[in-house]
């Protein structure tokens, strides 16, 4: 049976239902294959990946290049998910001509289905005219993790009641620009359910408590294998890094033990080829290069040696 793909409206429906929205990121081809697999509805490929992925401290390094050498890499492994690639610090800040330019490449070139940027209110114009120009935007509000700076470190947003009112005018303006989603991370769970109730269109909810329309983790922070201590909001539901840490430890003891490659594991001469080295008095487990054959066996007429190992009508 074909596939059914997960469109925008899929999501709008699904929220109009009463249908939670599941999402995940992935980073390249094989976690692709496996979240799309598994049903997930949303793949978004953060720009988390400069510091699940990549190695850096935060996610502002981040360039347009990676993100888009990662989104097309993901984009070869979904065949259902609605695909989103996030925009990265500086790909959408300096102008509206530039972040449209940034925005089409993600759409055109990386196979992505929609384009998520971090902002509020400040955004709407810029995802409006995304909107216009058929980009479909997944807005980004609350905790974003862009503006680490200007937030001063990675802190629960929307615990006043001046910036409750500025979520909740945040989320109406981004929604009113064209958004078909909106991200809200890292706020209390009081205001994302207002958020979300307020909201025609979807949430998908980090760190915001369970009334969003949906929720969103990193594929690294499910699995173990940031190297870090979990944020609270985080549910591990599986140990890779042990995992992976035992298996590597187990194939290091094997090679240094000399036990891998095993004799099955290895590939062999066939019965005729082995019995014509034999001919020459060299048996082939003694590890006798062909050079060596050619010089030590190969003396007066190197045509008749050529016909004791080429019979007659082969070859």
């Amino acid at each position: 049976m074909p596939v059914r793909p997960v469109t925008a409206q899929t999501l709008l429906e699904m929220k109009r239902a009463g249908r939670a929205i599941t999402a995940l990121t992935a980073y390249d081809y094989p976690t692709a294959r496996l979240v799309d697999q598994a049903g997930i509805d949303l793949i978004l490929v953060g720009d988390s990946v400069g510091m699940t992925v990549l190695g850096y401290e935060s996610t502002l390094p981040v360039t347009m290049d990676e993100m888009l050498h990662h989104t097309r890499a993901v984009a070869r492994g979904v065949k259902r998910a609605f695909l989103v690639a996030d925009m990265p610090f500086g790909s959408y800040h300096a102008s509206t001509d530039e972040a449209l330019r940034n925005a089409t490449r993600f759409i055109k070139e990386s196979g992505a289905h929609a384009v998520k940027i971090e902002g509020g209110e400040r955004r709407a114009d810029l995802v409006r005219r995304m909107t216009d120009a058929e980009i479909s935007v997944v807005a980004h509000i609350g905790l974003t993790p862009q503006s680490i700076h200007r937030m001063s470190g990675y802190h629960v947003q929307g615990r006043s009641m001046e910036a409750m009112e500025s979520l909740y005018a945040d989320a109406a303006a981004l929604q009113d620009a064209g958004a078909v989603a909106i991200v809200l991370e890292g706020i209390p769970r009081e205001v994302a359910a207002e958020v979300t109730a307020r909201c025609a269109i979807p949430t998908i909810g980090i760190g915001a408590g369970p009334d969003c329309d949906g929720q969103i983790l990193v594929f690294h922070d499910l699995f173990s294998l940031t190297f870090a201590p979990p944020a609270k909001f985080v549910r591990r539901y599986a140990d890779a890094a042990t995992f992976f840490g035992s298996a590597l430890e187990r194939y290091r003891t094997d090679v240094t033990s000399r036990t891998f490659p095993a004799d099955a594991e290895s590939y062999h001469l066939s019965r005729e080829v082995a019995a014509q080295v034999k001919t020459l008095g060299v048996h082939p487990d003694e590890g006798v290069a062909a050079e060596d054959l050619a010089q030590s066996e190969i003396l007066d007429d190197p045509l008749e040696e050529f016909r004791k190992l080429v019979p007659t009508g082969r070859g």
